[in-house]
């Protein structure tokens, strides 16, 4: 566990106006205040969420509102730190096949046998791990792992792969495919969300190399953001699906960039967010489908999280899910059984023991230790993630998309 001072409540806020500033990371703030402070709460802690967020409830938008203004209070940032084997490992498995062209699945609309063009011609800079998404994330985690632990052996070989790859007459063909007029829905919301993700976790970045990548990549990312600005007025419903149209992990990840990079779309979603979810009451968290990556409930309750002020939050959250206490609905506490790894579809339920694990530990951590569901949901985290921590590399299947979970559960599960 690293740890950081930050000296004051005004140092802070001067700090975290920068966005290369350290929210963002899955990091606890617990705040001290001083005696002469009688009167305020002697103690705040929040949450960053761990892998994406300038939250909804975190400390830049709180600090804004005043909420945690407490006059001569210290901030002692908790960051969990990987073991470094445990970073190299994900960061070769992230190399291994960033740039591995084949097997690739596209998302391509075929207008003529002109179309019918290779996936590294179509998408150079994301043709590699499977599929577009998949690869626009792998980046995420080898940018994740390079800011943290820079001094990996593999971070030489991380930045020679963004150096490479990301090129302005790279991404030119991946702005121009997003132009195409069958292109509307590429990846429409995964994918796009992911991107905006990629882009908060360059931002965060203090090197040179890591300056360029962001500014290459920014194209793509202001198209993205105005995919998002055109798409969320008119999506009448949200998509509450448990793979990758679910809307509420889009707002969820849309929000990491929006909250540093972009007020209008930080706006828009959290106002989305509320049309859709806010009166959502006593959840019925179904069993799982056959090809979840994402558990519907727990996603949705993540995304309020971060798109809802603390307080109200936990007063949704206590209507969202109103047993909790007694482990219910019990499918959301009981780990999935993965009965094939080579086959893609049923594999994705890795990705539910993994995703569930880094949502539970999420919502547990602003709890107060006296909370009787703190302790459930943290055990719940666990189970789900010693269910499939151990598999994410037996099969390509699995090994091109789930360490990025991993990585989110990790840095979320205390």
């Amino acid at each position: 566990m690293g740890r950081f001072l930050v000296q004051t409540a005004a140092a802070w806020r001067v700090y975290a106006a920068r966005r290369k500033s350290l929210l963002g990371d899955g990091r606890r703030f617990m705040f001290r205040v001083p005696k002469r402070a009688a009167g305020w709460k002697t103690r705040a802690a929040v949450h960053m969420r761990n892998a994406y967020t300038y939250p909804g409830c975190g400390m830049k938008r709180a600090f804004a509102s005043g909420e945690l203004l407490i006059p001569g209070c210290t901030a002692i940032l908790e960051v969990r730190m990987l073991p470094p084997t445990l970073a190299s490992q994900l960061a070769r498995l992230g190399l291994g096949h960033v740039r591995r062209e084949y097997p690739n699945k596209l998302d391509h609309v075929l207008t003529g046998s002109k179309d019918l063009i290779a996936p590294h011609a179509l998408h150079p800079v994301f043709f590699g791990s499977f599929d577009w998404h998949s690869c626009v994330h792998t980046y995420w985690l080898l940018a994740r792992l390079l800011r943290h632990y820079p001094t990996l052996p593999e971070a030489d070989e991380v930045r020679t792969v963004f150096t490479t790859s990301f090129t302005e007459e790279s991404m030119s063909v991946e702005l121009a495919y997003f132009a195409r007029p069958f292109s509307r829905t590429f990846e429409r919301p995964y994918g796009w969300a992911w991107l905006l993700a990629l882009a908060a976790e360059l931002e965060r970045h203090e090197h040179e190399a890591a300056e360029r990548w962001s500014a290459t990549l920014k194209p793509l990312v202001q198209a993205v953001t105005q995919r998002f600005l055109d798409y969320l007025p008119k999506a009448t419903y949200p998509i509450r699906t448990g793979v990758h149209s679910n809307t509420a992990f889009a707002l969820a990840l849309a929000l990491e960039y929006a909250d540093g990079c972009h007020d209008g779309l930080a706006t828009l979603v959290r106002s989305v967010g509320r049309r859709w979810y806010l009166d959502d009451v006593d959840y019925p968290a179904w069993k799982p489908s056959g090809e979840d990556f994402l558990s519907p409930c727990l996603i949705e309750a993540e995304c309020m999280h971060r798109v809802l002020p603390s307080q109200e939050f936990a007063d949704w959250f206590a209507r969202f899910l109103p047993r909790l206490d007694r482990q219910e609905p019990r499918v959301l506490f009981q780990p999935v059984a993965v009965s094939d790894r080579s086959d893609g579809r049923i594999a994705h339920l890795d990705g539910l023991n993994l995703s569930r694990a880094w949502c539970w530990s999420s919502l547990a951590t602003p709890l107060a230790q006296s909370d009787g569901r703190r302790g459930l949901m943290r055990d719940a985290a666990a189970r789900h993630l010693a269910a499939s921590r151990q598999h994410i590399a037996e099969n390509y299947m699995g090994e091109h998309w789930l360490a990025t979970f991993l990585l989110l559960a990790l840095e979320a599960v205390e």
